[in-house]
């Protein structure tokens, strides 16, 4: 059985080969829903999509951006999106491990550097009640909603599904099973099982899998009942094969499990820059969602000066010399982003699924400053946009990772949303 599944991942990773990007989505046909919704495999036009994670709960409390919803996505349909990416938080709408179900969860902040996303002070949430409170919202204000998670804890102090083999699966089966029993699945276009896999979220288990198959020899000698093909050693894309041959076969199982349970839902984990797409099993994915900034081409500086927040810097020179790089280097750049999109495109339509970005273009982290400004996550948004519109099957599209009313600089600026929204909606 582990052999027959090798072979498989095996020549699904080699060699891709990248069809025209016009090529019809077609590999969910017929799943549109009798009340007329339509889920992300068969979408026709493009959606403008929005990365409101889990701030739209953690910053639900008096003095926090999202204390009215109600206002927010009235704020968020002005501005021309009509859908949002969100945390579910499925690792705690899940029972506990003895079946109990905990309602409310302290969710502490350590220290006091700005939060970018998630909370600022420390606060509390329930998250059942507020998903029973918020989808309905969403619907009522025209935003469809692509459910997902980053699986991390929030300073909750929870542990038990985190490190369960089963731990993932089980939050997302009870979530899902919880929101269909309130009738409240019909405006879900997606569900991205856990964000930009196999990397960048808290499900310690899967990290802890892939740290153990870390060293092939010493794994085979720990696990000889496993019954696994030889593996070279070396390492692409951060991981050797036994590591790629774990991870592709858990998501794969892990989505066929749940288009059984739910085959009206669409179903996939979305990746990031640093994930080589022939080295990803994406053969049940009903969507290629990647996330791709300039930031990723290494060269751009200050990013990372930026990012620790650190108040004794002086971020109006860091600002100047990253301007003065993306201005010499903007055609480069235009054209490395150009062919990402290109091949990115080119492995969707090889599975005729549609392909998406819900985070992206320029910096991965920024923030209000006085000595910072927006111009230049703006520009690339609009770059990036235009370049991903060449291709007929980028179905759903971001403008930015800041599209949340935490981040004044950019939620102020409402006609600049509308024409980039207006542009993705075509």
């Amino acid at each position: 059985m582990e052999r027959r599944k090798f072979i498989k991942y095996s020549a699904l990773g080699a060699g891709t080969v990248l069809l025209p990007a016009a090529l019809s989505c077609n590999q969910s046909a017929g799943k549109q829903d009798k009340s007329g919704f339509v889920p992300i495999s068969q979408q026709q036009k493009p959606l403008a999509i929005a990365m409101w994670d889990f701030s739209w709960i953690l910053r639900h409390h008096r003095y926090g951006e999202f204390e009215d919803w109600d206002r927010v996505l009235e704020g968020l349909a002005d501005r021309g999106y009509n859908a949002i990416r969100m945390d579910a938080m499925p690792q705690l709408v899940a029972s506990d491990s003895d079946g109990s179900i905990i309602e409310e969860f302290r969710c502490v902040k350590d220290g006091w550097t700005p939060s970018l996303w998630g909370n600022d002070y420390t606060t509390s949430i329930r998250p059942r009640e507020a998903l029973l409170e918020f989808l309905p919202k969403c619907k009522k204000y025209g935003i469809r909603v692509g459910l997902a998670t980053w699986f991390m804890e929030h300073g909750t102090g929870r542990k038990d599904v985190f490190s369960e083999e089963g731990g993932l699966k089980r939050a997302w089966k009870e979530t899902l099973d919880f929101l269909d029993q309130h009738d409240l699945l019909d405006n879900v276009i997606y569900v991205d099982l856990l964000n930009e896999y196999p990397f960048w979220h808290g499900y310690d288990w899967l990290k802890e899998g892939l740290n153990r198959r870390g060293n092939i020899k010493q794994f085979k000698m720990n696990n000889p009942e496993a019954n696994l093909p030889d593996f070279d050693i070396e390492k692409s894309g951060g991981f050797n094969q036994l590591q790629q041959f774990f991870y592709k076969e858990f998501i794969s199982d892990l989505i066929l499990s749940f288009k059984d349970d739910y085959p009206q839902l669409d179903f996939f984990a979305s990746l990031d820059s640093g994930m080589p797409l022939g080295n990803i099993d994406i053969s049940q994915f009903s969507a290629l969602d990647y996330h791709i900034w300039f930031a990723h081409h290494g060269t751009i500086p200050g990013l990372s000066q930026i990012n620790t927040r650190d108040q004794n810097q002086d971020l109006g020179s860091i600002y100047n010399k990253l301007q003065t790089h993306w201005k010499n280097n903007k055609e480069f750049l235009i054209d490395w982003m150009d062919q990402r999109l290109t091949t990115i495109s080119g492995v969707a339509a090889l599975h005729q699924i549609p392909c998406g970005n819900t985070e992206g273009w320029g910096p991965i982290f920024w923030f209000d400053h006085p000595e910072l400004d927006w111009r230049w996550v703006k520009e690339s948004a609009e770059i990036g946009i235009e370049l991903a519109l060449k291709h007929s099957n980028y179905k759903f599209l971001c403008t930015s990772n800041f599209t949340h009313p935490q981040f004044a600089g950019m939620w102020e600026d409402i006609a600049w949303h509308r024409e980039m929204t207006g542009m993705i909606k075509g």
